[in-house]
């Protein structure tokens, strides 16, 4: 039996630290295999995720001798954190160790959608030459807006500002005092930032509060022909009511890498079928080889100290 589990995929080469002393099972299919990754828990100490695995009442319990979780990333909301606060099972992230790798995706996503170019390589090869319909938009000058303004939205605006855009955001958490504010324009009310922002950049986690933040009312205050992208959670913005509004031209695109139901199926996926300038990525933002080996490495770190502690 093992000693750590890891449930998800990883960079294998970084658990040769924790090889020198426990017994560890690496199966990336055990988050499809819910009773065999129960099964297999019955001896752990250890479980490295990442944010499929649902870490709850039901895998605590099967996990008497459980001490810590290491999350593959940043995201907590697979992870039952009162239930193991009680259990005395420490959780760590992997904080900031993906953080360039979303940044970059952000920014380029709204180079593409603002572009609104790079979508023509069928219709190039196929003999057409459609230059008049491809005349996008510069980036420069645009107004983004920045919904949360953490480690990562910071890193969006230091590079969004390079390109040229001007940035605000709204972030009622974040003191006002705080040096990330002298250089963004800080809004204090949500409703005031999107009246403002030809673009917006979701960074906040899922909550009851965020839940819908970007629903159909919030888009119909965005600019006509603004862009939406969201990397933070899926239920931030409603998809349903974001899809509605690229069709009536409301909205003139979307990047989303995270969906309120994941994996997306293809009757789920139905909901964007047929869209222009629209960006769907499985979850991946966040999904570099750099970082990649930057959180397992982060990771494996966190539960070999926690269990070297104990």
């Amino acid at each position: 039996m093992a000693d750590v589990v890891v449930s998800e995929f990883m960079n294998e080469a970084a658990l040769a630290p924790l090889h020198d002393d426990y017994a560890v099972l690496f199966d990336p299919k055990l988050v499809d295999d819910r009773p065999r990754l129960l099964a297999e828990m019955g001896s752990a100490i250890g479980i490295i995720v990442r944010n499929r695995t649902q870490v709850d009442a039901e895998l605590l319990a099967a996990a008497p001798h459980l001490k810590v979780v290491g999350r593959l990333g940043v995201g907590l909301d697979n992870i039952d954190l009162a239930a193991c606060s009680d259990r005395g099972v420490a959780v760590h992230p992997a904080t900031g160790a993906n953080a360039q790798a979303v940044a970059e995706y952000v920014v380029a996503a709204i180079l593409v959608l603002f572009r609104g170019a790079y979508q023509s390589s069928s219709r190039v090869v196929g003999g057409e030459w459609p230059r008049a319909d491809l005349q996008g938009r510069e980036s420069a000058g645009k107004r983004l807006g920045l919904v949360g303004l953490g480690a990562i939205a910071q890193m969006v605006a230091a590079r969004a500002t390079a390109l040229g855009l001007e940035v605000n955001a709204y972030d009622p958490y974040l003191p006002a005092d705080d040096p990330a504010w002298e250089s963004v324009n800080r809004m204090v009310d949500f409703d005031a930032l999107l009246g403002v922002a030809d673009a917006i950049s979701v960074h906040v986690p899922l909550t009851d509060d965020t839940r819908h933040l970007v629903d159909a009312a919030a888009l119909d205050k965005l600019p006509s022909g603004a862009i939406v992208i969201n990397t933070a959670r899926g239920g931030i913005v409603d998809d349903a009511a974001l899809a509605a509004a690229i069709r009536s031209g409301q909205i003139a695109g979307a990047a989303l890498d995270v969906f309120e139901d994941e994996p997306v199926t293809a009757q789920t996926g139905q909901l964007f079928n047929g869209l222009d300038n629209v960006v769907l990525t499985p979850h991946i933002a966040g999904l570099t080889a750099e970082s990649n080996a930057r959180v397992s490495d982060m990771t494996v770190y966190n539960v070999l100290h926690t269990l070297k502690e104990q």
